[in-house]
């Protein structure tokens, strides 16, 4: 398993303080989980964080996790099965849609426009992230989904055709050695994105595993700065 460097870290919580915004993501602090590594569940579980001049957070859940044939993991929602080619748990997923829109409210109670806020994670996180932009707050500023994907009937989809205005950018980085989601099924969910209005970048990492690298978070950096650039 590969730790993110330390600086890099630093240098990503100044930029979330400077821009005054609230990401929700998996800590980049921890261990990435990469071939080999943690059991699948705790590989997939990576997943929002919320920050805003400093660091506040919501922590996943622990639930009966379907692919662990119902045993107890702290995962952002359900799956019945780690696939692209099932249906959506959105019972779970809606409920903590729910739970995170209340971390959201409160940022903009404290002053924070959606326009300054940024939605993201890892794995299951960037999954979460996705739908809680893509479905209830279509006016955030963007959304960025590292080694995710989103099933071939995500209710996502179904949103986006409704939307009538222009949906939060999307910057998405996949590796294509990941064993535990397929770049493939990332790739497909990007291109399901684009072609309903979302404008995306897309990132292939060679031979990077289901895990996070330097490079990878330094391209991530860039786009918050332009994302979210500095206000006087």
């Amino acid at each position: 398993m590969e730790a993110e460097p330390p600086v890099l870290s630093h240098r990503l919580r100044t930029v979330f303080r400077r821009a005054g915004a609230v990401s929700y993501r998996r800590p980049f602090s921890l261990r990435s989980c990469g071939h080999g590594g943690p059991s699948r569940a705790a590989q997939e579980r990576g997943g929002p964080r919320g920050e805003t001049h400093g660091f506040s957070h919501l922590s996943p859940r622990f639930r009966p996790y379907t692919p662990m044939r119902g045993s107890l993991s702290n995962v952002w929602y359900d799956r019945y099965k780690i696939s692209n080619d099932c249906p959506e748990h959105i019972e779970t997923i809606d409920s903590m849609c729910q739970a995170l829109t209340g971390l959201i409210d409160d940022e903009v109670k404290n002053g924070i426009g959606k326009n300054r806020i940024l939605l993201g994670g890892f794995s299951m996180g960037g999954g979460m992230a996705m739908h809680l932009a893509y479905r209830h707050h279509q006016e955030v500023a963007g959304v960025f989904a590292l080694s995710s994907f989103l099933n071939k009937n995500s209710a996502i989809y179904q949103s986006l055709k409704k939307i009538e205005r222009e949906p939060p950018e999307l910057f998405q980085c996949h590796g294509t050695a990941d064993e535990l989601v397929l770049y493939s099924w990332g790739e497909e969910t990007n291109k399901m994105l684009k072609s309903l209005g979302v404008v995306t970048t897309f990132l292939s990492l060679p031979n990077l595993y289901h895990e996070l690298n330097k490079s990878e978070l330094e391209k991530l950096q860039a786009w918050i700065l332009k994302k979210l650039p500095e206000q006087p």
